[in-house]
């Protein structure tokens, strides 16, 4: 668990490297055939660990999108399609300007 908190890429990777070691030490083969592939990707994985970074967001998008395609029960082509996630999740503003003030927070 602790393998994700650093935030010091020098920090990462002595313990990612120690993880690397004790799993291909282990008896273990999908352990060890699991440390390999991260022996082979540990570039990224430091990055993104260091970064924090995640596609929690466009998973987030992702979720919204299938939301509105299954609401519709299917869409008779892909431009109506992209229409609809344009309208849902585009971010317009389509209250009149006289309703502005009383529908929007400032």
């Amino acid at each position: 668990m602790n393998l994700w908190s650093y935030r010091s890429m020098t920090w990462a990777r002595k313990a990612w490297k120690a993880w690397i070691g004790w799993a291909l030490r282990s008896r273990l083969e999908p352990m060890r055939k699991v440390a390999r592939m991260v022996r082979e990707h540990l570039g990224g994985i430091l990055n993104a660990v260091v970064s924090g970074a995640t596609n929690a967001l466009g998973e987030s998008i992702n979720a919204k999108i299938e939301r509105i395609k299954n609401r519709a029960c299917g869409f008779r082509n892909r431009v109506r399609f992209r229409n609809a996630i344009f309208f849902h999740l585009g971010g317009l503003d389509l209250y009149p300007e006289t309703l502005r003030a009383t529908h929007t927070n400032p």
